[in-house]
């Protein structure tokens, strides 16, 4: 059998019919079609893609000359000519011809002819064909495409698909700074070994399996374009198939966002120093306690700063005066407060709060305070842990807490150096940097004016309190018919001192006069107050007024006082007679407790407070057996924001039911059941029971 009739006879299978073949791959979009011709020019083989390209049939085309039926008569010569030059030579033609189609239309073809021999060496022409147009399109994609991703700045890659480089443009080359020679064949994890690429690793095989793209993956790490610096990366990742679906693979695009991304971290540490910023005014100085505030800032600090945090005060300026440090002058410091989370080693190395111990001059804190600047270690070399611990066992405490940044901001206030915010880090693997400084420095500002304004209320407050101590009397345990106990109960640390008091004044004849009062107000006023009204009762009482009468007398001496409004219960106890003659200025009524009986609020005329003016008094007898007792007190022992009164006295009753205790365990009793911590008032309290005459 010839070859023109092998061929005809293959072309001609009348085996079992086929499917037709779906589009697979760039041939098919391109439509080549197959032509041969024998050594005479004569049609042998024509392919389907010829029928569709040409027109003409199998049927149609077969045993023809190809020259006439597809070549118009003016161009015959020429192509004679080719034709013998490809099948005497064996070089192959290729160009653009115009064929005529069935039907009489001419179309442009993209041809390339070559020479082919069979076994027996008879020679035949191959010719392939397209359409022109298409093959320039192509061609101007596939050059469009090749440009593209050769001149991009973003990093492109084709990952086959078991995600193996096998296309890698320049801008990547750059970006990894390898050749694309080091990452074909290789995987992304092969390739970057120092970037996190076991999410990029990850989510490309996400995309292969599922065709879902993902798009904009955060990635960070250093390459070896640029080994000292992080940077950020934007990944996206799409699958690749062909036109009947076949997966072939992933295709990466990588875009470097790291000034992007570090315009991010910058505007988020802004928003987290305003944040902590923020949390600090609403944090520190709740109180005017200065232990207090000193373990607010530091609460504040950790860990949104630092993962320990000390607060420490020059001693000096702890007990008011100025301090000035000379360079070779060690410091007085006072710690008052240190925080750390989860970091017991660092707890241990610190001053315990409270205790005032020497800071030689080389150490940093001292340096600190006096020079009124920060003192930065981004990173804590060995030697200078003990520049920071205040010995070489808390040196070693630091060096296992894993301490390896440091910072110490002044804490200054109305132009002052008070201390320091000693500051460092273990757990968190940054080191301080400028923005940390930064904030670091406007958390110290402001609460160093709280620090200050809590250590002068100090001062005021003690001022007050010692006067007002001072004032007040000793009380004797036992007089000529009275056992007696007594409690003064300052205002907490959240205000100033009061104006409260209470006196036993013992009297002729066996009697004691109790008084318990209140002058309104606080401070050193008040406090002043009410030694002027306690001296005058005193003076007073030895004329053995009728209480009413001596309470009229006060009234005038109160009208003079800077603060002159104050209660007062004043009562006189006669053992002879068993009683008691009480009058009331606008203080809350006594109780009396007797054996067997209920606890009861006496019933007295309440009268006005002193200062007042103007509105008698009355006296109030009632009995007072030997056992049975009685109970003043001021109203910072039953009065809160959150009981009514009537509900606070009747659990002071309560308290006061049972058996018969001693006098100083009732007043410990009740001071610890009903005086709350919160409240911003001063309590006396005075117990007396009545006994036999001596």
């Amino acid at each position: 059998m010839s070859a023109a009739g092998s061929a005809s006879g293959a072309f001609r299978d009348d085996g079992p019919p086929r499917a037709p073949a779906r589009p697979a791959g760039l041939l098919d979009v391109l439509g080549v079609a197959s032509v041969v011709l024998d050594a005479k020019g004569r049609i042998v083989l024509w392919s389907p893609q010829a029928e569709e390209l040409f027109g003409w049939s199998a049927r149609e085309a077969l045993g023809r000359y190809a020259a006439r039926l597809m070549v118009d008569e003016q161009h015959f010569d020429l192509v004679t000519r080719l034709f013998a030059e490809v099948m005497g030579t064996g070089r192959s033609w290729a160009g653009a011809f115009p064929i005529r189609c069935k039907g009489g239309r001419t179309r442009l073809v993209e041809f390339r002819n070559m020479r082919l021999l069979d076994d027996r060496g008879a020679v035949y022409a191959l010719g392939l064909a397209a359409d022109h147009s298409t093959v320039r399109r192509l061609e101007r994609d596939v050059a469009l495409s090749s440009r593209v991703i050769e001149q991009s700045p973003l990093g492109l890659a084709v990952l086959d698909t078991e995600l193996r480089y096998v296309s890698v443009n320049p801008a990547l080359e750059r970006i990894d700074g390898r050749p694309a020679a080091d990452h074909l064949g290789r995987t992304v994890r092969e390739v970057l070994s120092g970037l996190a690429c076991d999410d990029v690793q990850a989510a490309a095989r996400r995309v292969l399996e599922t065709g879902r793209p993902v798009v904009d993956l955060p990635a960070l790490g250093r390459t070896r374009a640029d080994p000292d610096e992080e940077h950020a990366w934007s990944v996206s990742l799409y699958r690749l198939e062909d036109a009947i679906g076949t997966v072939l693979g992933v295709a990466l695009s990588v875009v470097d966002v790291t000034e992007q991304y570090r315009a991010g971290v910058r505007a988020e540490a802004a928003r987290r120093r305003l944040a902590v910023v923020a949390d600090a005014s609403a944090r520190i100085g709740t109180t005017l306690e200065l232990d207090r505030t000193a373990r607010e800032l530091a609460d504040v600090a950790v860990p949104e700063l630092a993962d320990v945090a000390a607060v420490d005060l020059l001693e000096a300026v702890v007990q008011g005066r100025r301090s000035t440090l000379g360079p070779a002058e060690a410091a007085a410091i006072r710690a008052l407060a240190v925080h750390a989370d989860e970091v017991p080693e660092a707890l241990l190395a610190a001053d315990p709060p409270g205790q005032v111990a020497g800071y030689g001059p080389e150490r940093l804190v001292t340096e600190c305070v006096r020079t009124g600047q920060p003192v930065l270690l981004r990173r804590v070399r060995e030697e200078d842990l003990y520049r920071i611990a205040r010995s070489p066992e808390a040196a070693g405490l630091l060096r296992r807490a894993g301490v390896h940044s440091y910072l110490a901001v002044p804490l200054i206030a109305r132009g002052e150096v008070l201390g320091a915010l000693d500051l460092k880090r273990t757990r968190n693997p940054q080191p301080f940097g400028e923005d940390d400084l930064l904030l670091a420095r406007e958390l110290a500002a402001r609460a160093a004016v709280q620090i200050d304004n809590a250590r002068w209320y100090r001062h005021a407050r003690d001022s007050a309190l010692t006067l007002q101590r001072s004032l007040l009397p000793s009380v004797p345990s036992v007089t000529g018919g009275l056992e007696v106990a007594s409690r003064y109960q300052p205002a907490e640390a959240t205000s100033e001192v009061g104006g409260d008091w209470f006196d036993v004044i013992e009297l002729e004849g066996c009697k004691t006069a109790l008084v318990v009062g209140d002058v309104m107000g606080s401070g050193v006023a008040a406090a002043a107050s009410m030694g002027r009204l306690r001296t005058a009762t005193n003076t007073l009482a030895a004329l053995d007024l009728d209480p009413a009468l001596l309470l009229e007398h006060l009234d005038r001496t109160a009208a003079g006082l800077d603060q002159s409004i104050a209660t007062c219960v004043y009562a006189v106890h006669d053992p002879h007679l068993r009683q008691c003659r009480i009058a009331n200025a606008g203080h809350l009524p006594p109780v009396r407790v007797r054996p067997g009986r209920p606890p009861e609020l006496l019933d007295l005329p309440t009268g006005v407070p002193l200062g007042v003016g103007g509105v008698p008094f009355a006296t109030t007898t009632v009995e007072l057996d030997p056992g049975d007792r009685l109970v003043l007190y001021t109203d910072g022992l039953v009065e809160t924001r959150r009981q009514p009164l009537d509900e606070r006295l009747g659990t002071l009753l309560t308290l006061l039911q049972g058996p018969d205790r001693p006098l100083e365990e009732v007043c410990d009793l009740l001071l610890r059941t009903l005086h709350e911590p919160d409240n911003a008032d001063d309590v006396a309290l005075l117990i007396a029971r009545a006994t036999p005459p001596a």
